[in-house]
């Protein structure tokens, strides 16, 4: 088993910046690809940005391009989300995930979640 536990969210204004983190515990090497995802209220969970433990593979949602950043600190087993240019759109309960496949999943872990609000 893997788990993980976000920290980092909280109120941030339009245009700002915010990092998440991931801590995972547990048999990590069992997670090869480690994930962000959020739920919007009245919406359904979408995969945000994803990469492998080793770093090589990276993916990342169009919506996010260019202004959510993933990365990874191995030794310590913990995963960043670097979030800038903030929008009330990003607005979200944001979730770590983990999957024994790689970035594209299907991801078998999941974290409790971490909650960013977005204001304008």
């Amino acid at each position: 088993q893997v788990q993980l536990v976000e920290s980092g969210g909280g109120l941030v204004q339009v245009g700002g910046s915010l990092r998440l983190t991931c801590a995972a515990s547990g048999r990590t090497l069992s997670s090869n690809g480690m994930g962000w995802f959020r739920q919007a209220p009245g919406k359904e969970r979408e995969f945000v940005v994803a990469v492998t433990w080793s770093g090589v593979s990276t993916r990342t949602a169009v919506s996010v391009k260019g202004r959510f950043t993933i990365s990874i600190d191995n030794a310590k087993k913990m995963v960043y989300l670097q979030m800038n240019s903030l929008k009330p759109g990003d607005t979200a309960v944001y979730y770590c995930a983990g999957s024994t496949r790689g970035v594209g999943g299907p991801y078998e872990y999941w974290g409790q979640g971490t909650q960013v609000t977005v204001s304008s």
